[in-house]
């Protein structure tokens, strides 16, 4: 057995349910969920249709590499969404389709990491809990940075140790962020590059989220935009993840991609050969379909800004919650503690919320995610304003 395994963390959803055990919720309200990031918007149809016509797709062996049309979509796509002029992606050497964010994200670090010499990882602290469990297992070492209100839930580089970057071997920045919703300022991304390249190690930034904003005069910035920006004409020593899953209602199609640095990707895409996970044929001619459609995602982002509106309407006269710059999450504090506010909220209204501490760790005494919690706005609008009407009910009621 792998001694690592004994590291990893029990998954926030495996401590949520330790939590809740036994709790017996009023028979007569339904059970709302704003645990699970899962959208629930339906999926575009222009996309099903394209997936019911290639099933024929099911009789071939699908290559690692993806078909060169999926290839050159994705591309394509990166170069309007994030400006990249003149420096567009190579379809042959700096993209490479994968069967969603979650399985790539692992994988890399496994690709990535050189345990034979000191392996720091480090990440923003609360944190996509892959992060740390790739980092372990690939016998990498976490260093957690804390994102607090006060830094405005940002990551700060410029706090962190030089014998703490001497040992960096692979950055994480999640923008916009899970649970926050924080989007990395370009400054902060620049910086970073900077650190990269004088400390020599790799950046994979995780923009599942990046489609789900709220002005669309101002999307959010990406780190190959970022790039493409400073001059970086190579996408040197950059990686970035990207999903259908949030942008298009498609969780279940497992689709994504990493693009940037081609060395990193000819190294990730032998590491991805043997580890046989192939994006099926079927799913790839939809995955055309929808990297190449705008009018569903646009209109996908109309129904979150609706349900924002309404939810924090309700929630703004009774808790500390903010708007989050981007993404689909709330990480408002609770007037009590996090475990024993999620307990009671379940017990009470029969409404599901994530306990902050679950996503974070503690640092230097200190766990940035403690009395807060994350809700997930993915249901359809009736829904999420009847858990946002529960919850305000609790709080006024003392909780």
């Amino acid at each position: 057995m792998n001694p690592d395994l004994d590291k990893l963390h029990p998954y926030p959803f495996e401590k949520l349910a330790q939590l809740t055990a036994g709790i017996q919720p009023p028979a007569d309200l339904k059970r709302i969920a704003f645990t699970i990031g899962e959208p629930q918007h339906p999926a575009p149809e222009l996309v099903l249709t394209a997936l019911r016509h290639s099933l024929e797709g099911v009789s071939k062996y699908p290559a690692t590499k993806g078909d060169l049309t999926l290839r050159q979509a994705i591309a394509d796509w990166c170069l309007r969404r994030f400006q990249l002029g003149s420096q567009p992606l190579d379809p042959e050497t700096q993209v490479l389709p994968v069967n969603g964010t979650r399985e790539a994200l692992f994988a890399i670090v496994q690709t990535l990491v050189d345990a034979t010499r000191p392996a720091k990882v480090v990440m923003p602290n609360p944190f996509y809990q892959i992060y740390e469990g790739a980092a372990l297992l690939a016998g990498g070492q976490p260093h957690y940075l804390n994102c607090t209100a006060e830094n405005g839930f940002q990551p700060d580089f410029a706090q962190v140790p030089e014998a703490v970057w001497q040992e960096t071997q692979l950055v994480f920045i999640c923008s916009p962020g899970n649970p926050t919703g924080a989007l990395l300022p370009v400054a902060q991304q620049k910086l970073l590059l900077e650190l990269a390249d004088k400390y020599d190690f790799i950046i994979c930034a995780d923009e599942c989220y990046s489609e789900i904003y709220f002005d669309e005069s101002q999307p959010p910035h990406g780190l190959l935009q970022v790039c493409a920006e400073s001059g970086r004409q190579d996408y040197k020593r950059c990686l970035v993840f990207h999903s259908l899953s949030k942008r298009s209602n498609l969780p279940g199609l497992r689709s994504g991609f990493v693009a940037g640095d081609a060395e990193l990707l000819k190294s990730f895409l032998r590491y991805r050969t043997y580890h046989g996970c192939a994006m099926p044929p079927h799913h790839q001619t939809a995955s055309i379909v929808a990297w190449k459609d705008e009018e569903h995602v646009q209109a996908n982002r109309d129904l979150y800004r609706a349900k924002f509106d309404a939810v924090l309407e309700i929630l703004e006269p009774v808790m500390e919650v903010q708007r989050p710059d981007a993404g689909f999450y709330l990480w408002p504090k609770t007037p009590i503690d996090d475990e024993t506010f999620t307990r009671r909220l379940l017990e009470k209204e029969n409404l599901a919320v994530l306990a902050g501490r679950y996503l974070s760790r503690e640092v230097d005494g200190v766990n940035p995610a403690e009395n807060r919690i994350r809700i997930a706005l993915v249901a359809e609008l009736e829904e999420c304003i009847e858990g946002a009407k529960r919850l305000r009910r609790f709080i006024e009621a003392g909780c």
